[in-house]
């Protein structure tokens, strides 16, 4: 960010304090210009939010604060924190999608036409997925992909995915995600049960599991109550490459927030959609295209079943 010339200019500190003015009420820019504790014109803000705004999502300072665990000691110590808490070994993450909600894109617009980025639920957004710990801190993120973009095709291009296959294939084993029944199971990502009955070792395996699961449901909904700008009735007045950078700037600054214990006030939110659909994956259920990869995965899960949850 560029240290102010003359006396008269804004200090670094100032611009910083606008911006999380605007992260958090996610209020207009002219309202947040007026603001007593502010007061400078809305341009001034248009341009103090997109200066503070590239900084958080320079990947120099980005990285910094996001990032997935880089190495075995990093892995193995998000690994005993979830087990710590949940009892189940060998969970690294919880991955899951949440949508973004922005302004239509021009429809003749050629890098960003208006039409993918309508969701499932009809109206424009960037579907963001997230990766976050038994703490909350979030571990990765993707906010480049339109509202249109299935969660598990995101999940696909990410360079996350790449790493956990890596490791498996390489034979350590130990180390998993959960997410939700939309993404295709894999020994490297475990998915629920369906239609198990209660009462049996994959029922309580279920119930744990959820358990577990609800740490990104949670993350996703005080990630939106801190930053206000990012829940779906504020809606983000952007193109979807300065959108996307806010996002990145949100999730760096509830990061610090996790890292100082800053204390949540009301991570309730009232009918706001966080982007979690509970699809079913029916390469599952469809047994005559199993795949090897499939295979695994549910041979994987029934060992931890085996081991952790039958009597």
């Amino acid at each position: 960010m560029n240290v102010p010339s003359t006396s008269r200019g804004l200090s670094i500190e100032r611009k910083v304090i606008i911006a999380l003015r605007f992260f958090a009420a996610g209020s207009y820019q002219m309202d947040v210009g007026e603001n007593r504790h502010a007061s400078v014109s809305q341009p001034s803000v248009s341009r103090i939010i997109e200066e503070v705004t590239n900084a958080f999502s320079n990947p120099a300072i980005f990285n910094k604060f996001v990032h997935f665990p880089r190495n075995f000691s990093e892995l193995d110590d998000v690994r005993t924190r979830f087990f710590s808490k949940y009892g189940l070994q060998g969970v690294v993450g919880v991955i899951d999608c949440t949508h973004i909600a922005i302004t239509p894109p021009k429809k003749n617009d050629e890098l960003y036409p208006e039409h993918i980025y309508v969701n499932r639920k009809g109206y424009h957004s960037i579907n963001t997925q997230l990766i976050c710990d038994v703490n909350l801190r979030i571990l990765n993120v993707s906010a480049r992909w339109p509202g249109s973009t299935h969660d598990s095709h995101i999940w696909n291009e990410s360079h996350v995915k790449t790493f956990m296959t890596s490791l498996h294939d390489r034979g350590f084993t130990s180390y998993f995600l959960l997410g939700d029944s939309g993404y295709a199971l894999r020994p490297w990502l475990l998915t629920p049960f369906l239609n198990v009955e209660a009462n049996t070792p994959e029922y309580r395996f279920n119930e744990v599991f959820c358990r577990a699961r609800s740490t990104i449901e949670r993350c996703n909904g005080v990630l939106k109550m801190r930053f206000r700008c990012l829940l779906k009735d504020r809606t983000l007045h952007y193109s979807p490459n300065k959108a996307s950078k806010i996002v990145l700037a949100c999730v760096v600054l509830h990061n610090l927030c996790i890292e100082e214990n800053v204390p949540l006030i009301n991570e309730e939110v009232e009918d706001d959609d966080f982007g979690i659909y509970q699809a079913v994956d029916n390469e599952e259920m469809s047994q005559s295209r199993q795949n090897p990869e499939l295979v695994a995965g549910l041979r994987f899960r029934q060992n931890i079943v085996n081991r952790l949850f039958t009597n």
